[in-house]
């Protein structure tokens, strides 16, 4: 897998194994990185050797290494998943990979070498005020290393000393690369109840997140999901109210979330950076709702904004040009379908309807008499354009802003099946379109990733990757970070 890795082992070999006793037992891993079972992480500038008890549980370089679910699983590559292709596996390269690996183990040689520097009472004193996090190069300049290293990296480095684990945990990395415009995008699914999975699109890497620790009432309600900041949010029903868990990639846990002023289930929403708006809905009573809330999720509050002109559930809501759409989903009138959309512009604070935004479904204008009981619009935006994926006939659309209209562009993957809409994930990731989903056997399924960047022409699908799992498609978010 990544050199650092190699590396890792090789230094700490050197410096600590020859000197120390082997021990055996299994291994105990964090958040972020490797440590040894019962084990604390070294001190900021500490060396290895003083940390007896990190060094004695280092297995030999033949061993294999297991990360966590930021990284990688093995010594040098990571084993195939099921339904890998090794051919696509080579093909798959990030940008500047080999250069932001090379950033990498260099950071690690200079902490080592860091460890390695004589006691100095003075250069110990300004090294614990202005923790430079590596003496040599000073805080800012580690700093400007690691945001250009990929987030998937984040793991081993915070795995170093206790430095690099508090500057990942604290979000500061993520905010300067939003800042300078760096983002990576992944792409966050459930196919099992409270089992939730990322992929890498870049390194075509699958990840397993920690298990959701809930009641049964929960893992059987409706559920909701939506990735703003560095966090994912799944909204579900426990009991009698509805509850929010939030897990966040900065310690890779779960946690119990902020709840809204006004509880909701069934609503449209999206994200926009570290904000997000989520809109109508039905409250625990049933009743639907036109009322908003904007999440912040550096502050973790939620600050209601003004209602909708149309109460609606069920509806889907993205961010475009700036400003937040919200499209289709049932009213409280009749026909309770609605064909309209609202914009809301977060500048004057106003909500504007679009009459028929709706995309057309079953080849027909705007909505059927069967979609209320068809799964919400599956929308996305790329580069501020607005595609909907019509799952019965199989085909993605454009909108035209102009002329508030439709254009049929092609086909959607062959293979991604769905019930009236539901158990297929149809989002924007970067400048590409994802569809999230797979054909559905009795004995088992597979669930597969496709890509296509808009641009000329009819849409050309490429299988991003694919394996063995339930196809159904629960809850599907992508974060940008």
């Amino acid at each position: 897998m990544f050199e650092i890795s190699k590396e890792l082992a090789k230094q700490e070999d050197e410096q600590i194994s020859k000197e120390l006793p082997k021990q055996e037992g299994e291994w105990t891993y964090n958040s972020f990185g490797v440590i040894d079972n019962n084990k604390r992480l070294l001190e900021d500038g500490e060396h290895p050797a003083a940390g007896e008890q990190i060094s004695k549980g280092f297995p030999k370089q033949e061993d294999e290494w297991t990360y966590n679910s930021f990284g990688v699983i093995d010594n040098n590559k990571r084993p195939l998943e099921d339904g890998d292709d090794p051919a696509a596996r080579k093909t798959a390269k990030p940008l500047e990979l080999h250069e932001k690996e090379e950033t990498v183990k260099g950071l690690h040689d200079l902490s080592l070498a860091q460890t390695e520097q004589p006691d100095d009472k003075n250069r110990g004193r300004c090294h614990s005020e202005s923790n430079p996090l590596i003496y040599q190069l000073g805080r800012d300049i580690t700093i400007n290393c690691l945001l250009h290293c990929s987030r998937s990296d984040y793991g081993a480095i915070a795995a170093l000393n206790k430095a690099f684990r508090s500057l990942i945990q604290s979000g500061e990395l993520y905010r300067l690369r939003r800042g300078m415009g760096i983002v990576e995008h992944w792409v966050y699914f459930s196919c099992n109840l409270l089992e939730w999975e990322a992929f890498d699109p870049i390194r075509h890497r699958w990840m397993h997140l920690p298990r959701m620790a809930s009641n049964e009432c929960f893992m059987c309600s409706d559920k909701e999901s939506l990735a703003v900041g560095t966090e994912l949010l799944v909204f579900g029903k426990e009991i009698t109210s509805h509850v929010i868990y939030r897990y966040s990639i900065l310690t890779n846990t779960w946690s119990s979330g902020v709840s809204m002023n006004a509880p909701r289930c069934l609503f449209g929403s999206a994200s926009l950076g570290e904000i997000a708006i989520l809109a109508g809905g039905c409250d625990p009573s049933g009743n639907i709702l036109s009322s908003a809330e904007l999440y912040n999720s550096i502050t973790g509050t939620w600050v209601t904004i003004p209602s909708m002109n149309k109460p609606r559930k069920m509806c889907s809501g993205v961010f475009m040009d700036g400003k937040f759409y919200v499209i289709g989903g049932i009213g409280t009138q009749t026909p309770s379908t609605l064909t309209c959309g609202e914009v809301y512009d977060l500048k004057t604070r106003t909500w504007t309807v679009i009459e028929n935004m709706v995309p057309p479904r079953n080849g027909g204008a705007g909505v059927t008499a069967s979609a209320a009981s068809g799964a919400p619009p599956l929308i996305a935006v790329v580069k501020n354009e607005l595609y909907a994926a019509d799952y019965a006939r199989q085909q993605v659309r454009k909108y035209d802003k102009r002329r508030n209209a439709w254009i049929t562009l092609g086909r959607l993957p062959e293979r991604a099946d769905s019930m009236n809409g539901w158990g297929l994930a149809f989002k924007a990731c970067g400048d590409m379109l994802i569809v999230v989903g797979g054909p559905r056997n009795l004995g088992g399924g597979m669930i597969e990733l496709n890509a296509w960047v808009p641009g000329e022409g009819p849409p050309e699908w490429n299988l991003l990757g694919a394996k063995p799992s339930g196809s159904f498609v629960y809850n599907c978010a992508v974060m940008g970070c």
